[in-house]
């Protein structure tokens, strides 16, 4: 059987999710299934078995699963002594950020993971408390969405891929001393976009000024940020246009043209399409 494709339907420019302290029984799994997000899976309490990548794995207290993007997997809880997990779900590019160090990655647990099919650790104190903590910061910030809550998770999130890979270099030493996250162009791609969601950008030209072919930059570009380019600007685009009409009394079609649309009618489309509202509406909600 082809495996189930799992999707997500937040905010796709914070590309986040947690389930936390969830009780796990096989009727309300899933079955085979694979994601483009990377995930993090904790257990607390229960036991079961993780298939991930062709391997049975135990699932008992203490163990983290860490599963790459785009890997089958599937989990059978013990219904006698079901799973309490928390499970973690993210976008490379929520860590897109330039280290200071090049030889490292918040993703070096993931890459290392991959490379050994191995993808359970059985934690120990004090890394169990360290990632109890994490979990629990990371719904706090999200239940009171103070002012830099993104910012709070995407921090916690580093932190504890940090002290992760901090027991894997010491276990296993540097698997790849090399290994970066994203590719320099990919970046420059990315800031180019964000600064100018308006510009004619398209997978072709972006791919010819990186210097790689359109294949190769869809497929990198769709692993750091889980959306295909056009995506990915319609949402930068929505982010200037709700900004502009907050902000501003700017008339639509004005806002329409500062965000890169060629037609009021296509700017009302799109941004009904992803809001659920027209900007008017958005505009006269807000006040």
């Amino acid at each position: 059987m082809k495996p189930f494709r799992k999707p997500f339907f937040g905010d796709p420019l914070f590309p986040f999710e947690i389930n936390h302290k969830n009780i796990k029984k096989q009727d309300n799994e899933l079955p085979d299934h694979l994601h483009d997000r990377y995930e993090l899976v904790y257990v607390y309490q229960g036991k079961g078995t993780f298939f991930i990548d062709n391997t049975w794995y135990e699932k008992k207290s203490g163990d983290l699963f860490i599963i790459p993007g785009n890997t089958i997997h599937h989990s059978l809880p013990d219904n006698d002594d079901p799973i309490v997990s928390s499970a973690l779900y993210f976008a490379p590019t929520l860590l897109t950020t330039e280290p200071l160090d090049d030889s490292y990655s918040s993703l070096l647990c993931y890459d290392f993971a991959r490379k050994k099919k191995s993808y359970r650790l059985e934690l120990q104190d004090p890394l169990k408390s360290i990632t109890e903590a994490a979990l629990e910061d990371m719904v706090k910030e999200i239940e009171e969405r103070r002012t830099g809550y993104h910012e709070a998770i995407r921090l916690i999130t580093c932190q504890l891929l940090l002290q992760i890979n901090r027991l894997i270099l010491t276990e296993n030493g540097n698997p790849n001393k090399s290994l970066r996250m994203a590719p320099s162009w990919m970046m420059e791609a990315l800031e180019q976009i964000d600064e100018h969601p308006e510009l004619d950008f398209s997978l072709s030209n972006l791919a010819e000024h990186a210097n790689v072919s359109a294949s190769h930059f869809s497929r990198v570009f769709r692993q750091l940020t889980t959306m295909n380019v056009s995506n990915y600007i319609n949402a930068k685009r929505m982010i200037r246009a709700k900004e502009m009409l907050l902000q501003t009394e700017d008339n639509i079609n004005v806002i329409a043209e500062h965000c890169g649309y060629d037609t009021p009618t296509h700017f009302y489309r799109v941004f009904k399409s992803l809001t659920g509202v027209t900007p008017s509406v958005y505009r006269k909600n807000a006040f």
